[in-house]
């Protein structure tokens, strides 16, 4: 092969290159964008819902280019008001590497060491809400009483060891290990936290998580809830326990907060 001919292959392998490195950053781009959109409804949909309490809770996605960095709210920006323009992106040590505000010590713990440790979680879901953190009163996980509690059924775990805002590394890393390969976690006399492979399925699941809450206060109010037979629960959570079922749920309530609240993507 001549010296020309060594030339023109090395320039198109050059720019074969080229072209893959500029899709692959399309890719990431287009990716970022529908993770944070999903994110900043997630945080209206949670103020819409009423679990926001002052300025704690949070909401985090994964990067898809840098994924031991992730998306979250900044510090005492209303889930009502919250835009996507003010989100920002952290890294494993602590750091706002993009966006402007500050960061909530609680998120970075708990959600740093739950990122770290569970490779498969794309977004984590935590927050106040008011059934939520009367349940997490009792020290027990929900019990199969409905159809939509066993979404749940040996798919949830129980941090029963509350010592005070999470602002310890260790704490999080003990919420981390309490959480296992669960989808959702109770923290006892503090509220609820679910995760999984999309924001959709991670923010599906506390708005199901919290209402079922409501639902075995009220049963239990009422009287003793008769339980689903173990063999009918774990049926049960083959279809309303899946990723799949997750995103198909939290959907519709996109797209009705999309439509209600446009302005937030700006």
């Amino acid at each position: 092969m001549s010296s020309t001919e060594n030339s023109v292959n090395s320039i198109v392998m050059a720019g074969q290159g080229y072209g893959q490195q500029t899709a692959s950053l399309a890719s990431f781009a287009a990716e970022r964008l529908h993770r944070k959109q999903r994110l900043t409804a997630a945080f209206r949909l949670f103020g819409k819902f009423g679990f926001d309490e002052g300025a704690a809770g949070h909401i985090t996605v994964r990067d898809p280019e840098y994924p031991e960095h992730f998306w979250v709210n900044p510090f005492g920006v209303s889930f009502k008001k919250i835009k996507m323009s003010q989100l920002l992106r952290v890294n494993h040590q602590g750091e706002v590497v993009e966006g402007e505000g500050l960061l909530n010590g609680a998120a970075f713990t708990i959600h740093g060491n739950i990122h770290q440790a569970r490779p498969d979680v794309i977004a984590a879901a935590h927050a106040h809400s008011i059934y939520g953190k009367s349940w997490s009163s009792l020290g027990k996980k929900l019990d199969p009483i409905t159809q939509d509690a066993c979404a749940f059924y040996n798919d949830h775990a129980l941090f029963d060891d509350f010592t005070g805002v999470v602002l310890n590394m260790n704490e999080g890393q003990r919420i981390a290990t309490a959480l296992g390969q669960n989808k959702a976690c109770i923290l006892q006399n503090h509220g609820l936290l679910t995760v999984g492979g999309s924001v959709d399925a991670a923010a599906w699941w506390f708005i199901t998580m919290e209402r079922n809450c409501q639902a075995q206060l009220l049963a239990e109010a009422a009287g003793t809830p008769k339980l689903i037979r173990p063999d009918i629960a774990r049926l049960t959570y083959q279809t309303v326990g899946s990723e799949a079922s997750a995103k198909f749920a939290f959907q519709s309530l996109y797209d009705v907060i999309v439509d209600e609240q446009a302005e937030m993507f700006d």
